[in-house]
């Protein structure tokens, strides 16, 4: 018997899927058939609710995504996936935001096809394209930030006046440097550089 399964994602875990899942119900989908990846990237397809879907997919069954780029985010991969799971295995693919990309049985002719791939290297390149300008953001926001004086990693800490006490103790043979460190809430090797750098 045929089925009707649907797939959602969302990269992060601040992310919510109720969007989806309302467009999955919108359709159809009956509740138990919906798999969903919450926080996994769309880098690749390594997710594991992702996997146990496409286990069960057989022939005739219909995949629902809310848009491709739920699928993946690669150019490539995408395009695999896409050939992988509709002329290999026979699945039809419903993208409910682009209903002219859809595999249904009334686009079957090789010029509907082809209008179909042309449209889904397109759509799978903005998504690339997308997620590569999001990195690129991010590089030029952390340059900004850098720019501005923001720092980034562990906040460094000021060398107080105790620590200059238990370095002339260290150096005099009356404390250890790990036991100096603890006092200071710093670690060992900190200590021994700060006592290296003041020398």
């Amino acid at each position: 018997m045929c089925k009707i399964i649907g797939y959602v994602r969302v990269s992060t875990q601040e992310q919510n899927l109720d969007r989806q899942l309302k467009a999955m119900d919108e359709y159809g989908v009956p509740k138990e058939n919906v798999f969903s990846d919450h926080g996994f990237s769309g880098k690749d397809f390594n997710r594991p609710a992702y996997q146990d879907m496409v286990a069960i997919l057989e022939k005739g069954d219909t995949l629902v995504i809310k848009s491709i780029d739920r699928l993946g985010r690669d150019f490539d991969e995408i395009n695999d996936e896409w050939s992988r799971l509709t002329r290999r295995m026979g699945v039809t693919i419903i993208v409910l935001d682009m209903p002219y990309l859809n595999e249904t049985a009334n686009l079957a002719d090789a010029m509907s096809k082809m209008l179909n791939s042309i449209l889904l290297n397109m759509k799978s390149g903005f998504a690339q394209m997308e997620r590569e300008m999001i990195r690129q953001r991010q590089k030029e926001g952390i340059a900004a930030a850098k720019a501005r004086g923001v720092q980034f990693g562990r906040p460094k800490k000021d060398r107080t006046q105790e620590f200059y006490i238990l370095k002339e103790r260290y150096l005099a043979g009356e404390i250890s440097a790990r036991k100096a460190a603890k006092q200071l809430c710093i670690s060992h090797s900190t200590f021994c550089n700060w006592v290296a750098q003041n020398s």
